[in-house]
């Protein structure tokens, strides 16, 4: 379960960090006009990005990569659920994060 999570981090973050630093519609639709700010949170889900493609692939060659990893779903954990109040349910970002928060809570549930 735990190489799932890392996987949805990579499949889903690919097309999202490109997408934060694109100047297009789309980007402005979900996460507003193009701002230091948006830029910011790109590098921050392009840092998740990397720590994810690091950790499976340290995983896939045998290392012991779970506490790094539960560290990281933590932090996702947490901060995906705090977009719910911060912006509210209407936002497809927020929603597509609490399905994200599920999955990666039920992988540390079961890597515990």
């Amino acid at each position: 379960m735990l190489n799932l999570s890392l996987i949805v981090n990579i499949a889903v973050l690919i097309p999202v960090v490109g997408i934060l630093l694109a100047t297009d519609r789309p980007a402005e639709r979900a996460y507003g006009p193009d701002t230091a700010a948006r830029r910011i949170l790109g590098c921050l889900y392009a840092a998740i990005l990397i720590a994810s493609a690091v950790l499976l692939a340290g995983a896939w060659m045998g290392r012991d990569v779970l506490a790094h990893a539960q560290a990281l779903l933590a932090v996702q954990v947490i901060y995906k659920i705090a977009t719910l109040p911060a912006v509210g349910p209407r936002n497809p970002v927020v929603i597509a994060n609490l399905g994200i928060a599920a999955l990666h809570a039920a992988t540390l549930w079961v890597t515990a």
